[in-house]
């Protein structure tokens, strides 16, 4: 199978690529660079994988690229974490409709050419941004009140383009929704602006990373958004990846959406204590609140039992294991000074 992935040198689109690689795709992956600047793709063996730097805006080049492809995953967006909702909060909006608008007309031209079986999306949790039902289950999205932020509210958008892209043209889709991804592979933004956090200049990233950042730089009493008691299930980037693979191949997930993430609850206090003592050992911790920005949700907790029972998906890696790998990651990003 040959597979089309936007937005691959995005933090979750090169754990994609991998996924896909290592099951036997050839993958053609596209991306502007426009996040993190040139990045070098590793481990992507030149015989199956084909990257072309571009803009996913471009309808043409996007047609002409899905039309010898038996998949599209549609990847490209802008993205970053609560700072960066805010910070462009209209650019998020405009930039990925035109992205989403391509990549549809693109698939959708394949798709009549007779090669292309699918379109898969990649959404995001932000779309239960104003969810009423814990643990939340795929279809929640279309009952409880739409998104506050202009983030969530294009990425419902991407979802509503799947479905209306199978209503009117019967384009086959699935819809992947990852929650909080944690892995290797942020960085400062390009666009970033100066963002701190007491004395700490942020990445604009997200909460893992940049509370590691904080307290690798020594910062105490460490400042955290709120009163650390909002809740968040972080997943591991190689188990999304594995999910949206599950989701591009299994027949039960034609039409279909799924929430991805782990099934353990976390809040952000207790992600703090445990990436303190990882660094500081019983050092105490002292912990200062910061005002929360307007559109940090307090409670996210995916119902996953369906993601399981049709796709045969559980994200096993455990958050310790992912901070373990993160953690001297970071480390050697701060001392590059690279973030």
């Amino acid at each position: 199978m040959k597979i089309l992935i936007t937005g691959a040198a995005g933090f979750i689109g090169q754990y994609a690529v991998r996924e896909f690689l290592a099951h036997g795709y050839d993958v053609v992956g596209l991306d502007n660079f426009s996040k993190y600047g040139p990045v070098t793709l590793e481990h992507c063996d030149p015989a199956h994988f084909r990257f072309v730097a571009g803009d996913a805006t471009d309808v043409g080049m996007l047609t002409e690229l899905a039309a010898d492809c038996d998949h599209v995953v549609a990847g490209a967006a802008r993205i970053g974490g609560i700072s960066y909702f805010h910070e462009f909060a209209y650019d998020l909006l405009a930039e990925n409709e035109r992205i989403v608008a391509a990549t549809f007309d693109a698939a959708l031209a394949a798709h009549r050419r007779g090669r292309l079986q699918k379109i898969t999306v990649l959404s995001s949790s932000m779309v239960f941004e104003n969810a009423t039902q814990f643990p939340t289950p795929e279809g929640h999205e279309q009952v409880c009140p739409p998104p506050s932020s202009s983030y969530g509210f294009q990425k419902l958008a991407c979802e509503y383009f799947a479905r209306a892209a199978w209503t009117q043209y019967q384009l086959p889709y699935t819809i992947i929704r990852p929650f909080n991804c944690v892995g290797l592979g942020e960085r400062r933004a390009c666009a970033s602006a100066e963002v701190y956090s007491g004395d700490i200049k942020l990445a604009m990233s997200h909460v893992v990373p940049d509370l590691i950042q904080k307290i690798l730089k020594g910062q105490d009493p460490l400042r955290i958004l709120g009163d650390g008691q909002q809740i968040r299930h972080y997943t591991y980037g190689g188990d999304i990846a594995r999910g949206l693979r599950l989701g591009v191949e299994r027949a039960e997930a034609l039409n279909q959406d799924f929430n991805i993430a782990t099934a353990e609850s976390t809040t952000v206090r207790s992600l703090a204590e445990r990436i303190w003592r990882r660094i500081h050992g019983q050092r105490p911790l002292h912990i200062v609140s910061d005002p929360p920005y307007p559109y940090d949700v307090q409670c996210r907790i995916p119902d996953v039992a369906k993601a399981k029972r049709l796709l045969g998906f559980e994200a096993t890696t455990t958050l310790d294991t992912m901070l373990d790998e993160l953690i001297p990651w970071i480390q050697t990003q701060v001392e590059r000074g690279l973030i």
